[in-house]
């Protein structure tokens, strides 16, 4: 039986390549971990950006909690067993009335990891109505494998290559993936998806958690995960600390180890060091 998605949702997935929505925070506890990101960015002076948008659960003693947290889990176990490793986590945020966007892509393009069995779960922090430039999915695009990609690099773009993909994409068949406070949706390694500009007056705050059963390896980089649920038997990656507190010395120098090794894997074969935005 499963632990928190209906019966049927295991086999929507592998049909459809996502499921939506998921309930996993009440929204007073979406608010509060909204909170605790704003008042770092207004301590850092300015919305969270470059490195620090990444493997946030190796920094923030509240990112690692969700991560962890046992809905999230129960989900992600549902579609992918009981032995999870969280591979890296990723905010994906728009500002009110801005450009940012999310060209169309498949998220295993540059990431190395094989084989594919690989789960995102995108929570949102703040509501994520169409208007803010939520999340479309392109049903069963999963099944098609890897399709080529282009690198555009464009200053509006939130991808670390502003990768597209660089074949013609049918958004007739795009299914809108709005979601509230607190809700997640779950999608394939696979599936193509992309999103527009926000257009309304609030944030959109998505945290997207890459999950990966314990199987999987990387091809590309000696890699680091975070084991959250079961047993690891096969150490394909290095174990990663939890933070003791926020940012603290520990962590932050974690967290620029790991993510040199991250940055080589998202920008293999060009000149970049530094995670863009």
């Amino acid at each position: 039986m499963p632990k928190l998605l209906p019966p049927h949702a295991k086999q929507a997935y592998e049909r459809d390549g996502y499921w939506f929505p998921v309930r996993v925070l009440s929204a007073a506890e979406a608010a509060a971990h909204r909170a605790r990101l704003e008042a770092y960015e207004r301590a850092s002076g300015g919305p969270i950006g470059g490195n620090m948008r990444h493997k946030v659960h190796l920094l923030f003693t509240w990112a690692a909690e969700l991560v962890r947290h046992p809905r999230i889990l129960d989900a992600v176990e549902d579609l992918i067993g009981p032995d999870i490793l969280c591979w890296t986590t990723n905010f994906f945020i728009k500002e009110p009335r801005d450009p940012a966007y999310v060209s169309w892509h498949q998220d295993s393009t540059y990431w190395g990891l094989e084989p594919h069995d690989v789960v995102t779960a995108w929570l949102a922090l703040s509501d994520a109505p169409v208007e803010s430039g939520a999340m479309k999915f392109l049903p069963g695009s999963h099944g098609r494998d890897q399709i080529p990609h282009r690198d555009t690099f464009h200053k509006d773009n939130l991808l670390t290559r502003g990768q597209e993909i660089a074949v013609a994409v049918d958004e007739r068949r795009a299914v809108d993936v709005p979601l509230k406070a607190g809700e997640m949706s779950l999608h394939h390694i696979l599936l193509v998806h992309g999103s527009k500009p926000n257009t309304t007056f609030d944030r959109r705050i998505g945290l997207a958690i890459r999950y990966i059963p314990t199987h999987v390896r990387q091809t590309k980089v000696a890699d680091s995960a975070t084991l959250v649920r079961g047993t690891d038997r096969y150490h394909h990656f290095e174990a990663e600390p939890a933070p003791a507190a926020d940012l603290d010395t520990a962590a932050l120098a974690a967290h620029k180890r790991v993510m040199e090794k991250q940055i080589a894997t998202y920008y293999s074969g060009t000149d970049i060091k530094v995670a863009r935005k």
